[in-house]
This record gives structure tokens, sequence and C-alpha cells, in this order.
């Protein structure tokens, strides 16, 4: 039975997501202030926490680094905060997926088992590290090296590049890459791809206009190639490569 805590000031919404969620056998605890929930998270080690934003004691985001550095629980956050530089600094502090109010609980229950599934998952099949030309990615150790020297990544920044190497060659859209890396298949901002891609760009030492692994195609997504190979339609997409601009 998974272990969900709620980090959640209103009294209705915390009330009635506890209800919806034991009703759906789950075992649900509750924090009212953000501190409260740190704690429980460090002394009860939950399976996932559902994190609201407007938090009385503390604001959310800082809560959400504070707990993504003593715990690697996956975190849903619950909020009615809808604006695109909200939601991409969540993603990018380290939650695993976002959900607006009003919502329902089956589809907060939906994922959390997206979550969980996914979790599961990436503990029991991690590959071996796939290298594309001088880029290495290492799922195990989430590590990457290009041309042998480290690159430091966010959270998502890892996930994120993990996708387009795991599919060198091929295009991947943003709606694949919300689906896959943010569970957001339906409803996402494309804007948080685009964000996060001109992250990654930056640090691989490369640009939309110069483009070595990162190629846009435009109105289509993006595609991972190795720069030390060839590639007859990499020309076509260099004149493409401004559709995500950094």
């Amino acid at each position: 039975m998974p272990s969900i805590l709620v980090v959640e000031d209103d009294d209705a919404i915390r009330a009635a997501v506890q209800r919806g969620l034991r009703e759906r056998e789950h075992a649900v605890a509750t924090a009212a202030t953000g501190l409260a929930g740190l704690e429980q998270v460090i002394r009860d080690r939950p399976d996932v926490v559902l994190l609201d934003l407007g938090l009385p004691d503390i604001d959310g985001l800082t809560l959400l680094s504070m707990i993504r550095t003593a715990s690697d629980v996956p975190i849903i956050v619950i909020t009615a905060q809808d604006d695109d530089p909200t939601m991409v600094r969540a993603l990018d502090s380290g939650a695993d997926d976002y959900v607006v109010k009003p919502f329902g609980t089956d589809q907060v229950a939906a994922r959390i088992r997206a979550v969980l599934r996914r979790g599961r998952g990436g503990a029991a099949a991690a590959a071996p590290a796939l290298r594309v030309g001088g880029l290495v990615i290492d799922e195990r150790s989430r590590t990457v090296t290009l041309d042998g020297a480290g690159v430091d990544l966010a959270r998502k920044e890892f996930d994120l590049l993990h996708l387009l190497v795991s599919r060198a060659g091929e295009v991947v859209t943003k709606r694949e890459a919300l689906a896959e890396v943010w569970q957001q298949a339906y409803g996402g901002s494309e804007r948080t791809v685009d964000v996060h891609l001109s992250w990654l760009r930056r640090k691989l030492g490369e640009s939309a206009a110069a483009p070595r692994y990162l190629h846009s195609v435009r109105g289509v997504g993006i595609r991972l190639v190795d720069p030390t190979g060839t590639d007859p339609s990499d020309s076509a997409d260099s004149a493409d490569n401004a559709d995500t601009g950094d």
C-alpha cells in the first residue's frame, strides 16, 4: 500500500484529498505547514509527496528544494498557480509532476500511479551507459560526460537528455518529451521543454543557431545526432534550428 504525504494548508482540500486517496487504498498522512511536511518526509519516508505551493510558513518552491536535497521521493505539486514561470521553476527544482487546482481525485491518483511506476522501472532496469559521439550518459549514476569532461545537469535536464540520447537519430516531439520527462502528455506547456533545451545547449557548449548534438526540426521537435558521423538530413535540420532559440 503506497504511502502518501499531503502538504496542504487548506483544511477542506487536505481532507478531501486524504479521504479520496484512502478510498483508493493509499496510506495517507497530512501536514498543514511546510516545515511539518519536511519533518515528516525525513522521519516517515513516504512513497509520494503531494505539495501545495501556497503554504503559510514557507514558500512552496523553497520547500520543494529543501525536500529534494534530503530525499528522492517523487513530488507532485498541487497548486492553483498555473503560470508557465512557476511551473518551470517547480519542475526544474525537482518536482516530478504538476497538477493545477481544481482537480479530481481520480486524476491525482493516476499521477501517483505514474510516478511510482516510473520510479520502479528506473530502479529495476537501469541500462548501461549510452554513448553518442563524445557524449556519455550513465542512468545508474546519473552522470554525463562530454569529451571526457563532466557536465553538471539539473534533474530534469538529465532526464530530457537521457530521453534524447536513448532515441538518438530520431525526432522526439515536445509532446513526447512532456509525457516522458514531466508526465504531462496533455495540458503541459511546450515552453517548459524549450527552456530546458536552451539550458542543455548552453551546458553542452552549443546553441540553436550553431548546434552540434541538439538539432531542432521546425514544427516537429528535437533530434539528437552524433556530430562525428554523417547524416544526410543534418543540413536540412540546420536551417530550422531557430525553432527553440537560446
